[in-house]
């Protein structure tokens, strides 16, 4: 990834790309955009933005701190998405499956590592919002 590029994978800058939606969630016109918004705010230790796109009803206020301290401890390499379902402007649902690299230090060794999830999103007041972990069951 060039480092001009968004950390969300985007050739935009940061400013033209995930900052727009940081500042206001509405910009956020599909459940990817979202995610990517959401990524990005991982890199950057968002907590408060990771919190407000979170949907009400399964939003980890409690684990906010922890979220942020852990999302701190780690160096993020880059973001790839691997698929769609759903999720565009006039949908009220959608899934993004992607995986999230990064490095870790522990017990002085680095190691990357993913995490590989298909998130679910719904909208919430028209607002396009993390929900969880799809589960297809």
């Amino acid at each position: 990834m060039n480092k001009s590029n968004c950390p969300c994978g985007k050739p935009e800058s940061y400013k033209e790309c995930c900052e727009t939606i940081h500042r206001n969630i509405a910009n956020a016109q599909t459940a990817e955009t979202l995610m990517r918004s959401r990524y990005t705010a991982f890199t950057k230790a968002l907590g408060d933005y990771l919190m407000k796109s979170h949907h009400s009803k399964t939003r980890p206020i409690f684990e906010k701190e922890e979220i942020v301290k852990w999302t701190k401890s780690v160096k993020w390499n880059r973001l790839e998405i691997l698929n769609t379902s759903g999720g565009l402007e006039m949908d009220s649902s959608g899934t993004v499956e992607f995986k999230a690299y990064y490095y870790e230090n522990r017990f002085g060794k680095t190691k990357l590592k993913c995490i590989h999830e298909n998130s679910y999103f719904e909208k919430e007041n028209g607002l396009w919002m993390y929900v969880g972990i799809f589960d297809e069951t």
